[in-house]
């Protein structure tokens, strides 16, 4: 009797820990495509925001105007690799 007892318990303990790191691997996904998804956003903010600067050009198409573009292209780009490569280092921790 007390072997039974002692296995049923060994085997709750088991499944509610299974239970629970399977809870935390889904937060820590979630929280993953969360950064991934906040990159994609980046991403688009800049590009809307380059293509601005290139369309307010008074029709003179300056290199100003094109290395300002450039600049917000490349500041959002590496913006949103960061936060790709937190969203790797959250999936790392799983």
């Amino acid at each position: 009797m007390k072997i039974k007892h002692i296995l049923c318990i060994t085997v709750a303990f088991f499944a509610m820990n299974v239970s629970a790191a399977n809870g935390v691997d889904q937060a820590l996904e979630d929280k993953a495509d969360r950064l991934e998804d906040s990159a994609d956003t980046v991403r688009d903010r800049g590009e809307a925001q380059a293509d601005a600067i290139e369309e307010s050009d008074p029709g003179m198409d300056s290199d100003a105007t094109d290395d300002a573009a450039d600049a917000v292209r490349e500041g959002s780009e590496k913006q949103a690799d960061k936060l790709e490569d937190d969203a790797d280092e959250v999936r790392d921790l799983k």
